[in-house]
């Protein structure tokens, strides 16, 4: 498969981004988040395993990745769901598919030679 520089860098560019979707807590943090639209950090803690710091600190990592924002409220901080890079990492998941899905039909045109 032959990436084209621009492509390449888009990729590089969204890395961090599906790092921190590689931890299961964060993955279903992000799906709690797509569910709720906003919550705080206790009601993201509700019925898990983990404390609040340790939620908090998923919810860094999601923040530094772009992944999530937080907004404040009054005293509390609440979470949201970035739509601009989840719409991103939506393109860069479409580019990858869309070479697979070319090495394959090229493999396929070639077994059927």
């Amino acid at each position: 498969m032959k990436t084209s520089s621009s492509t390449w860098k888009q990729f590089a560019k969204n890395a961090p981004l599906f790092a921190a979707l590689g931890d299961d807590t964060r993955l279903s943090l992000l799906l709690q988040l797509g569910e709720a639209n906003l919550a705080s950090i206790t009601q993201l803690s509700e019925g898990r395993p983990q404390t609040r710091q340790a939620i908090r600190k998923h919810l860094q990592i999601l923040e530094d990745a772009c992944l999530v924002k937080g907004v404040r409220r009054g005293r509390e901080n609440l979470f949201q769901v970035n739509p601009k890079t989840m719409a991103a990492a939506s393109q860069s998941l479409a580019a990858i598919s869309r070479q697979w899905d070319d090495a394959l039909a090229r493999l396929k045109s070639f077994v059927e030679e």
